[in-house]
């Protein structure tokens, strides 16, 4: 861990208890500033209570008084808390700093940062990424937004480690000084606009990773985006991946390309879908930055089928193939998925719903032969089925849904869970989703 004195004797409010939280705790208690932890939930963590009490963190549970801010020099906020609480507009009222815990892991990381962001794909970078580097006898670690908290990683990473860090533009939007080596921007869509209030709010967030960074550094972007950064102060290199037209790293006769060098054919690699030649191009332009040798790179993209939840395929009951995409919480997401395959799709969706129209899908359902559908939005997929004339059948959740799918199902088809909505109606978070779905594939099996 890298020396730091900026946190020695501040009083720093933590505002929440999830990972992160524990985390910045522990880090910030390291670094020597007087912390308190303050939740809305009742605080029921007994042994993690007598810890910060020998500490000397003081704990304030149930609410977050006001009267905390009067000798606050800092907070470090969750992620996923709103700006718009009056905790945190009071706060800024009063200009006291706001940051998350990435913040933190940059000031103490002696690993160089490689930060992933983006609405689709990031998590897929950073893993393929990661298997790249490993390959390559290098050490990732993989952290942030995908888990691991960043600053638990930076405070045990060494010089020779590398951290590859996902971020979420909840994070994003906290970063003061944070300054990555190199920063990869899959893509920028509309997400998540019950936090961030507009699109541009959310592109901002996006775009911050790259404030900090110097000639020194490198920001991988889409091509097919670039227009984003016209009149931005960008002090960085830039390089960009299209999977359509000649760029730093592209596709040219069944080819990866990558600065003009063949790299491998399209068709060597196994994880599926269109989405996936983008994501596989930025993960190359990262790779190759990082000094990871061909054949590294050859032994990933031949073996790497994808990572849980994502586009994962589950396999094949009866000549059916079952793929399980509960991280598809969007209609974008959703649409790349349906892109996917040529074969008759029987689709399994639905879930919170959050307001938004399903009719965009309809572009990429041509191939589907029936919709089975469950939670929040099942009404609008029947919906959405009717306009397409589309058999479709109503069930309790992914896991009852699957044994309609196969009821349904004939030699040669594909059975696609990929929901298009979040999953917090019926799940604490698509991977508990995603996990009941293949708890369901298990008993075909």
């Amino acid at each position: 861990m890298k020396s730091y004195s900026g946190y020695e004797n501040k009083n720093v409010i933590v505002l929440g208890y999830g990972r992160s939280g524990k985390s910045a705790v522990n880090a910030l208690v390291t670094l020597g500033a007087n912390v308190t932890l303050t939740t809305n939930e009742v605080f029921s963590d007994e042994e993690a209570e007598q810890k910060y009490n020998a500490w000397g963190v003081e704990i304030v549970d149930g609410h977050h008084p006001s009267n905390l801010l009067n000798r606050a020099d800092l907070i470090v906020k969750n992620p996923g808390i709103p700006y718009s609480i009056p905790f945190l507009k009071e706060a800024a009222e009063r200009n006291i700093p706001i940051i998350t815990e990435v913040e933190i892991a940059h000031h103490v990381s002696e690993a160089p940062i490689y930060a992933l962001t983006g609405t689709n794909g990031k998590t897929t970078c950073t893993h393929l990424l990661g298997e790249m580097l490993e390959q390559d006898g290098g050490t990732p670690v993989l952290c942030g937004n995908i888990g691991y908290p960043a600053t638990d990683a930076a405070m045990e990473a060494t010089p020779d480690d590398t951290l590859l860090m996902e971020m979420s533009s909840f994070q994003l939007m906290g970063i003061e000084e944070f300054r990555p080596n190199i920063a990869v921007i899959t893509n920028i869509y509309e997400a998540h606009l019950d936090y961030h209030g507009s699109v541009e709010e959310y592109r901002h967030a996006k775009l911050e990773i790259f404030k900090n960074m110097t000639a020194k550094d490198l920001l991988i972007f889409n091509r097919k985006q670039a227009h984003m950064l016209d009149g931005l102060d960008i002090n960085c290199r830039v390089q960009y991946f299209d999977a359509d037209n000649e760029a730093d790293a592209y596709v040219k006769d069944g080819n990866f390309i990558v600065h003009g060098e063949v790299i491998m054919p399209v068709q060597d690699v196994v994880l599926k879908g269109d989405h996936n030649i983008e994501n596989i191009l930025a993960t190359l332009l990262t790779a190759k930055a990082h000094g990871v040798a061909n054949g590294a790179i050859k032994r990933t993209l031949s073996t790497f089928s994808g990572i849980s939840h994502r586009l994962e395929r589950l396999g094949s009951v009866d000549d059916v193939v079952y793929y399980n995409d509960s991280k598809a919480t969007n209609n974008l997401a959703t649409s790349f998925a349906l892109k996917s395959f040529d074969t008759p799709v029987i689709w399994l969706a639905g879930g919170l719903d959050r307001g938004q129209s399903l009719d965009e899908l309809m572009q990429y359902a041509g191939h589907v032969k029936r919709i089975v559908t469950f939670g929040e939005t099942a009404q609008k997929f029947v919906a959405l089925a009717d306009k397409m004339n589309i058999p479709s059948v109503t069930t309790e959740n992914p896991y009852t849904g699957i044994e309609l799918t196969q009821a349904h199902a004939a030699p040669g088809d594909t059975v696609l869970f990929s929901p298009a909505c979040a999953s917090w109606d019926q799940y604490k978070d698509y991977e508990q989703r995603g996990d009941h779905f293949k708890e369901g594939f298990a008993k075909l099996s």
